[in-house]
């Protein structure tokens, strides 16, 4: 009974992000499979058009520029995975426009980076524009802009993008669409393998191997929706990871897939930003009274309870705060360069102290207005 209670979650949803794979819009060759890319945008227009606001987070730019290039499989280099997605972005967005224009709906195409995650400012632009097209009954088709993106800069996949653009637009429910109905106690084709209809905690599938890849198309593996799902679920956001063909059946709240309840609570944007969107560049690590501090009673970081500094950043940077054996336990924007702050570390500073830049100290190392415990 809990578990069609927490499906209700998915049917009931008022804004919805959905993440399909490569592998569930490609026919046997690689290209383009327009029955299937129909029949997703079909299932998703009948939503939009009962009142629900639909994100789509869409794969398959490289795969649709393939075929165009002469390619016979996906590229392992950037340079020519670059070349696929530019030939093959306008093919998968003429594909959704024509789709959903069937529907009387209108699309629009937002290309983000994790760059344009982690910083505050793109972070916040992005939000703003996701909601002005939703207002306008824009249907947002987002995937990662493989064409400009760097190795440094990249999602890694498109499971980790849906999550954080489920942080992004406060959704009430983020579906993982694969080419596997569900998460299973072993690997699907293998005899006696059950699905997990429900995760409640992760420790509930600690004994589950997800290390397998994703397809030969895709670049994701259900470690990928997992860690997407652990991520979404952490911000109160209820997880339905299945496959494209039971769309609809999960849509009528029937027991398919495997649902991933909330762990915790929704916080406010700037802090999911923090904890999920940014990339540290650096590690502070913290005695043990600075742990009790900062974790505990939600105070600043002061130099008196650092112990060592690791890497190298600049004011305004985003780093780790960690325990004395490495375990990371809080994430913050720093208020002192690198070399500013070694000089400092273990220091009980006193008001009126000035640094050697001749910038005032103390101030704190991360004010705990910009910290977020993880």
């Amino acid at each position: 009974m809990s578990s069609s209670l927490d499906r209700s979650v998915v049917t009931d949803a008022r804004r919805l992000v959905v993440k399909v794979g490569s592998s569930s819009l490609t026919g046997p060759r690689g290209g383009l499979d327009g029955f299937r890319l129909q029949a997703l945008a079909t299932t998703l227009a009948k939503r939009a058009l009962d009142g629900v606001q639909v994100v789509l987070v869409s794969s398959g730019a490289i795969a649709a520029g393939m075929g165009p290039l002469g390619l016979t499989r996906r590229p392992k280099d950037l340079a020519t995975q670059q070349a696929a997605a530019s030939a093959g972005q306008g093919v998968l967005m003429a594909a959704y426009t024509n789709a959903f224009t069937l529907h009387g709906l209108k699309v629009g195409q937002v290309l983000l980076t994790a760059d344009d995650m982690h910083r505050r400012s793109h972070y916040v632009n992005a939000s703003r524009t996701l909601e002005r097209l939703l207002e306008l009954e824009v249907v947002p088709i987002i995937n990662e802009n493989d064409t400009v993106a760097t190795d440094e800069i990249r999602f890694g996949d498109n499971d980790r993008l849906a999550a954080l653009v489920a942080h992004l637009v406060d959704a009430d429910a983020l579906l993982l669409l694969s080419d596997v109905d569900a998460l299973y106690d072993g690997h699907p084709s293998e005899p006696g393998s059950r699905r997990i209809p429900h995760v409640r905690t992760v420790e509930e599938i600690a004994h589950v191997d997800v290390s397998g890849h994703g397809s030969q198309l895709g670049t994701g593996g259900m470690a990928t929706k997992v860690a997407a799902a652990q991520m979404a679920t952490a911000e109160g956001i209820s997880v339905l990871l299945t496959s494209a063909d039971r769309l609809v059946e999960a849509f009528a709240g029937e027991d398919v897939g495997t649902f991933f309840t909330p762990t915790g609570e929704k916080s406010p944007a700037r802090r999911r930003w923090l904890a999920h969107a940014t990339s540290a560049s650096g590690r502070v690590v913290l005695d043990d009274g600075a742990v009790e501090a900062v974790v505990r009673r939600r105070t600043s970081l002061l130099p008196v309870g650092i112990t060592r500094v690791e890497g190298k950043f600049a004011a305004g940077d985003t780093v780790d705060l960690c325990d004395v054996s490495g375990r990371v336990v809080a994430r913050g924007l720093v208020g002192y360069d690198a070399e500013e702050l070694r000089p400092l570390v273990g220091q009980r500073l006193e008001r009126g102290t000035r640094l050697r830049t001749g910038a005032p100290a103390p101030r704190p190392v991360v004010r705990r207005d910009d910290l977020v415990v993880l």
